[in-house]
């Protein structure tokens, strides 16, 4: 059981303040970047830079031994915040709505401790992911040789969990979070004067049935025991009340829990824009934007996982198997490619959390003494002296 001290726990709730108050959006966290690599330095870890632009590693050796990678997000959130506390993000229009900082501040803390403590034998990883919101800075850093580069066994990587208390942990082997696709559709009919609409042919009629029918798809084309939800989330159609338009657009977001079903649905969702406008002498055309993969644990590693939780300072309860999410999470690149997993820490204190992606929300520094004791207990102990 690792016993992290109160001096590196200190460093890191600072530390995470600090963060909180410079927010960067993916792809530009160069102040982050720089200051992360600066510590790690400091604890006397090799560091590599400019992964996927603002990404780092550091690599903490301590003799032969097998390799392990524990990843945090450094990103934050286009979002003006809410909040009037003294660490409050001071670039306008961006915060850390979804506790990138706290996770950075965690590895910050877990490489500190393991650096002074070398109770292992082995090699870790500490992977500073840039762009996790959208923009898949995970993909991008396997894409340049995360793993060519920087050879390890498993992967890991944890979240703040709003819903569940302080002190438990969930896990699951097999999914955590859901795929998650954008879709981008155009029905093109003939634009009429609206009191004669037998004179062209109505995309907004046709786009009020397409909605309806996507819905059934999930009830009627898939088997009830998938997950999966498709989410209308935007229309757009006509400039004067008295027009019925050419064009109609539409967009929405797709999340699967499989990877077969994500696959089926790309096909199903094809199939229904082309046929259901055909009646109203409509067409369907439906234009992808793929997103993450179902981020899947790997049944070994998310053991793993719950023993180290189970023997952590703490942690009170450990949720094994829970439903998964159908939020996304680029880490699910990362999984694609080497055995690891992915858990959640409870967040939710006194007053419950403010959700993930909230103007209000803010990491509760509670979990910070947690994390770092997750991380080093799932080191000691995976890689035994």
């Amino acid at each position: 059981m690792a016993v992290i001290s109160q001096h590196i726990i200190d460093q890191a709730k600072q530390l995470r303040r600090e963060f909180h108050t410079r927010p960067e959006l993916g792809l530009n966290e160069h102040h982050t970047a720089q200051k992360i690599s600066e510590l790690l330095r400091s604890f006397g870890l090799e560091v590599h830079t400019g992964i996927a632009g603002t990404g780092i590693v550091a690599t903490l050796r301590n003799g032969e031994g097998p390799s392990i990678g524990l990843r945090a997000d450094i990103d934050a959130l286009p979002i003006q915040e809410l909040n009037s506390f003294e660490h409050v993000s001071q670039n306008p229009g961006l915060m850390h709505a979804c506790g990138h900082d706290g996770h950075s501040a965690i590895l910050l803390g877990a490489a500190r401790h393991l650096s002074e403590n070398r109770q292992f034998r082995g090699t870790v990883h500490f992977i500073f992911q840039p762009a996790e919101e959208n923009a898949g800075g995970g993909q991008m850093m396997v894409n340049e040789g995360l793993f060519e580069r920087f050879p390890m066994q498993e992967v890991y990587a944890l979240h703040n969990w709003p819903g569940l208390p302080v002190g438990e942990v969930a896990v699951s082997q097999g999914p955590m979070m859901a795929s998650q696709d954008n879709f981008y559709i155009t029905l093109t009919g003939k634009g009429c004067h609206a009191a004669m609409p037998e004179l062209g042919a109505d995309p907004v009629v046709a786009g009020a049935q397409l909605i309806l029918s996507l819905q059934s798809l999930i009830s009627r084309r898939l088997s009830p025991l998938e997950q999966t939800v498709i989410s209308l989330t935007q229309v757009q159609a006509g400039e004067a009340i008295n027009v019925i338009p050419e064009t109609l657009h539409m967009s929405g977001t797709l999340r699967c829990q499989s990877n077969e079903t994500r696959i089926s649905c790309w096909r199903l969702i094809e199939e229904y824009v082309k046929a259901v406008p055909l009646p109203f002498g409509v067409r369907g055309e439906v234009r992808w934007e793929f997103g993450y993969p179902v981020t899947k644990n790997h049944p070994a590693q998310a053991e793993i996982v719950r023993e180290a939780a189970e023997h952590s300072p703490g942690v009170t309860k450990v949720h094994f198997n829970n439903p998964p999410s159908m939020a996304a999470e680029d880490f699910a690149y990362l999984l694609e490619r080497c055995p690891g997993a992915y858990f959640w820490l409870g967040a939710d204190g006194a007053e419950p959390s403010a959700s993930l992606h909230n103007a209000h929300f803010d990491f509760n520094d509670d979990l910070i003494p947690l994390g770092i004791g997750i991380w080093s207990t799932l080191v000691e102990r995976s890689l035994k002296e």
